[in-house]
C-alpha cells in the first residue's frame, strides 16, 4: 500500500472550528480581559480619590504654623513675615516661597527649614544669625554675624560682643581693601582667637588689611597685624600670655617673633 503522498506530508491539519492559529503578534493585541479591566478601573478610583482629598477636601489643608528656634524674634514675627497660605490644601503650600521670604524680609534669619506637618500643619525651624562685632554708628549698633554680613541694627549692645573699629586711612589705604573686605579680615581675627582672649576682647581695631589690634579687659593690647597665619598667632599670643602675665602689650604680627613689654 502506497504511503502518504509528499503533499499530503507537508499540510497541516486545521483547527476543528475553521479559524488559523493565533500566533504571539495576535496574542500581543488582544483586549484586556475582565479581571485587568477591574484592576485598572480601581486604580483610577483611587487615584481621583487621592487627588481629591489632597486638592478638593477639608481633610488636608493648613490649620496651624508652629515656630521652633527664635532667640530674638519672636514667633509672631517669623510667622507674620512667612505668611503661610492657612485653609490652602496642605500638599500646595511653596515651603520654598516660604523660606525665600523669610529670609528676604527678617535678615537676622540665617537660615530656616520650612516643613509639612501633615495632616494639617506647617513647621518652620529657624535658626538666626550670631553677632560676633559691632559697628557702633551714633546711638545705635549694627550686628555683624560669622560670615561678616551686616544683618541687624540694636539700640542696645549685646552682652559679649566686641565692638569693630575702622580708622582706615583711606589716602594710604590700598583701594581693593574696601570697607566690606575689612571688616571680613576683621571677622577673621576674631574667630581665631583663643577662648580666654576671645572672652576679653572689647574692640578691634582695623587701620589697614594688615594692621588690626584688639583692645583687651584690664587695658592690654594686642597687635595682631594681618588675619593670615591666625592660628600660628594665636598659640603664639597664648605662649607669650603665659610667659608674661603682667605684661600690657603683645606683637604677635610676626609669630615667629613675638614680644611683650610694659605692666
Amino acid at each position: 500500500m502506497a504511503g502518504p503522498t509528499t503533499a499530503e506530508r507537508g499540510a497541516r491539519p486545521r483547527p476543528a472550528s475553521g479559524h488559523p492559529p493565533q500566533g504571539p503578534a495576535d496574542r500581543r493585541f488582544r483586549l484586556p480581559g475582565r479581571r485587568m479591566m477591574i484592576v485598572l478601573i480601581m486604580a483610577s478610583v483611587l487615584l481621583a480619590g487621592g487627588t481629591w482629598a489632597l486638592y478638593g477636601s477639608d481633610w488636608l489643608r493648613v490649620e496651624r504654623v508652629s515656630t521652633s528656634g527664635t532667640r530674638v524674634l519672636t514667633r509672631g514675627e517669623v510667622e507674620a513675615a512667612a505668611a503661610v497660605p492657612v485653609g490652602a490644601p496642605l500638599i500646595s503650600v511653596d515651603t520654598d516661597g516660604i523660606e525665600a521670604r523669610l529670609r528676604r524680609k527678617l535678615p537676622r534669619i540665617d537660615s530656616v527649614e520650612v516643613a509639612r506637618s501633615w495632616p494639617h500643619g506647617i513647621r518652620l525651624k529657624v535658626i538666626e544669625r550670631k553677632p560676633v562685632l559691632l559697628i557702633e554708628e551714633g546711638r545705635k549698633f549694627i550686628e555683624v554675624d560669622r560670615s561678616g554680613v551686616r544683618f541687624a541694627e540694636v539700640e542696645k549692645a549685646p552682652p559679649g560682643v566686641a565692638r569693630l573699629e575702622l580708622t582706615v586711612d583711606r589716602s594710604t589705604a590700598p583701594r581693593r581693601f574696601g570697607t566690606d573686605r575689612l571688616v571680613l579680615e576683621a571677622v577673621r581675627v576674631r574667630s581665631e582667637l583663643p577662648g580666654k582672649v576671645a572672652g576679653d576682647t572689647r574692640r578691634v581695631r582695623v587701620r589697614s588689611y594688615d594692621s588690626i589690634s584688639l583692645g583687651l579687659t584690664g587695658g592690654r593690647t594686642v597687635m595682631w597685624g594681618s588675619a593670615e597665619d591666625g592660628a600660628a598667632k594665636a598659640r603664639a599670643l597664648t605662649a607669650l600670655m603665659k610667659a608674661a602675665p603682667e605684661a600690657g602689650y603683645f606683637d604677635v604680627s610676626a609669630p615667629t617673633a613675638p614680644a611683650a613689654s610694659g605692666s
